[in-house]
């Protein structure tokens, strides 16, 4: 690829005119990075000005709050699986950054953040300062450098990009406000008396592969298992096909992390579903009856729903090694990317059969479902929140992108939303961060503009950014090809989080006609209306006075009717659905959970004696090249 430096400059340009700022949007062109995302700020106003010089190659995508962009750039990274950048200025602009960051950091996504900072004159003024590599070092731990001189920004803009690349992690590059202005230097010379400064953009991907015998070894436990458990993260993404191969081959049941719940067609008998509190008593069953567990790209947290240690052998596939064995004790760590290495596996895996086992798994499946929709048609005093998520179910295109929320809405998405094969679908895992949602699905619809995308979030994350990033999908969806962008706000009246156990006192406002309020404004100098000074928003109100679609639902039989609406209009629409706030959060019963007390401190030898002695055995004997009949 062609450095940028000797590229063609931008139209009217001469090379003398050419800044630091034109360079760095230049060196991200040659990335083929297709956007930015940041809030316009005194210290970043050079490098957008830039991008606006640009013509739109990269795009400038501004938000409402530097936050927002933080996880616009996050969701950009999990959506695409391209590197999201994101842009702000130094101070509180810099301070708002973090949670999208963090959010790439903890689930493993490559993401930069390029900020601005006081010209080097005003450094020490204590004016919207803040020591920058200090607030950013543990969150872009694996680079973090600020520039001094102009022939230093494209080598580091480089080394930024490919160290979130092949890192799969967010890191920083500082650009003082003052350096951003100056003019290229003709030919870039190297600094007086310094190293060479040579850099090129362009990563290719590499292929990552587990030795031979570690290969084998993971074959002879698989093989050896009588009832295998297979757990899928989102590092299982492009891997369906063979995982639904091996699962057949040895008559196992499949289990997702939240994460990985787009992965696998959910529809398949022996899916038992979401695992963890979130998730079913299919899989909680499913893992307390393994005596075999493969996990694959899954770091999913929920452990107490794991197999009881020293219950079952384990092999776990990764790309990261670091996370290898973080979560249960492991016999066969597998380090390498997760569709090359099951194909390895299912070349030395033979046909096991178990049917007791897969039906006893097929038997739980069915139940949990049945027991899924007879909780979705329960009656309740307001909407039944599981009812509003499963209606989506049978309506949703396989070409959409789902951005979730964190609250109850978690919940419902992992029990009651079916995702159909080829869905994208993603959350802030890890980080748990509320008003995430919003902003991933601008990205995801910025990625792509031809197909819907539909957000699921609660009153709570709505008023977290949610109601201001709104702003945004109005003022660019005409841009779109298709319009629909489909906003849910499971209205509960519980901003506060309390977990589906709100309060109910004399300012709990009844909610009626859902977005009524902001069609009937009060005069100037009144009070706002009862609704709002209660805290509930009229969120179907709010979309209607951006000039997109609103909705209001308050009774089961509008549920499917507004759904089809929504994704009939010719602009994006929230749908508002007052929801019952009183219903459960039930986690799912844990077989044999008075067995984890006896291991919580590890694994005991009478417990794990047999096990782990079996483990080794069947590891030598792999390794010697021996075959167990």
């Amino acid at each position: 690829m062609a450095d940028p430096g000797r590229a063609a400059v931008r139209a009217g340009a001469t090379t003398s005119d050419r800044t630091i700022a034109d360079l760095l949007v230049e060196r991200l062109r040659a990335w083929r990075v297709p956007r930015v995302f940041g809030q316009p700020g005194e210290g970043v106003a050079l490098i957008v000005e830039a991008l606006r010089r640009a013509g739109g190659d990269p795009a400038f995508v501004p938000s409402r709050q530097p936050e927002g962009a933080g996880f616009m750039a996050a969701g950009h990274a999990k959506y695409t699986g391209g590197v999201g950048i994101c842009l702000a200025t130094q101070g509180p602009g810099a301070l708002h950054l973090l949670g999208g960051l963090y959010d790439a950091k903890l689930d493993g996504k490559p993401m930069v953040a390029l900020v601005g900072q006081q010209t080097y004159s005003a450094l020490g003024s204590a004016y919207q300062e803040i020591e920058l590599p200090r607030l950013f070092s543990d969150v872009c731990a694996q680079f973090l450098r600020t520039a001094a001189v102009p022939e230093q920004v494209p080598y580091l803009l480089d080394q930024a990009i490919r160290t979130a690349v092949s890192t799969r992690s967010p890191t920083c590059l500082v650009v003082p406000h003052d350096l951003l202005n100056q003019v290229v230097p003709d030919g870039m010379p190297h600094p007086d008396g310094g190293g060479v400064l040579a850099s090129a953009p362009g990563l290719p991907p590499a292929r990552v592969m587990p030795h031979e015998t570690d290969l084998n070894a993971a074959a002879q436990l698989l093989a050896a298992g009588q009832r295998v458990a297979i757990l899928v993260g989102q590092g299982g993404y492009g891997a369906a096909d063979e995982i639904m191969e091996l699962a057949d081959r040895l008559d196992a049941g499949v289990a997702t992390s939240l994460l990985g719940k787009p992965v696998l067609d959910e529809r398949l008998p022996y899916h038992t579903g979401v695992l963890g509190q979130v998730g079913t008593a299919a899989s909680a069953q499913l893992m307390a009856g393994c005596d075999t567990l493969l996990m694959v790209g899954t770091n999913d947290p929920w452990t107490g729903y794991y197999p009881v240690p020293g219950q079952a052998t384990a092999v776990q596939i990764d790309i990261d090694g670091s996370r290898l064995a973080s979560r249960y004790p492991i016999d066969v760590p597998l380090v390498g990317d997760a569709r090359e290495t099951l194909r390895a596996l299912l070349s030395r895996v033979p046909q096991r059969r178990n049917r007791d086992w897969r039906d006893m798994i097929e038997g739980a499946v069915d139940r949990a479902r049945t027991e899924c929709d007879a909780r979705a048609e329960e009656r309740t005093d307001r909407l039944n929140p599981r009812l509003v998520l499963r209606e989506l179910s049978p309506r949703l295109p396989a070409d959409a992108s789902v951005a979730v929320d964190v609250g109850s809405v978690t919940y419902w998405y992992a029990r009651h939303l079916q995702l159909p094969p080829g869905t994208r679908a993603h959350l802030c895992g890890t980080l748990a961060s509320v008003g995430s949602a919003v902003p991933y699905a601008i990205a995801a619809k910025f990625a792509r503009p031809d197909r819907p995308v539909f957000v699921l979030l609660g009153d709570g994350a709505m008023q977290s950014g949610g109601l201001a990033e709104l702003i945004t999908v109005a003022q660019h969806w005409p841009e779109w090809p298709d319009p629909r962008l489909v906003v849910l706000v499971l209205n509960n009246s519980d901003q506060a989080g309390r977990g589906g156990e709100p309060e109910r006192g004399p300012d709990t406002a009844p909610v009626t006609a859902p977005g009524a309020e902001l069609d009937r404004p009060a005069a100037p100098g009144m009070p706002p209306p009862d609704a709002v000074r209660g805290g509930n928003i009229p969120y179907a109100g709010w979309a209607r006075l951006l000039g997109l679609h609103g909705i209001g639902v308050d009774r089961p039989e509008q549920i499917g009717p507004a759904w089809e609406e929504a994704m009939a209009a010719e602009r994006p629409t929230l749908i508002e659905a007052v929801v019952d706030p009183s219903i459960p959060l039930d986690a799912p019963e844990q077989p044999f959970a008075d067995l984890r007390g006896l291991t919580a401190g590890g694994l005991d030898e009478a417990a794990g004696t047999a096990v782990q002695g079996r483990a080794r055995a069947l590891r030598n004997r792999a390794t010697n090249g021996a075959d167990l009949v």
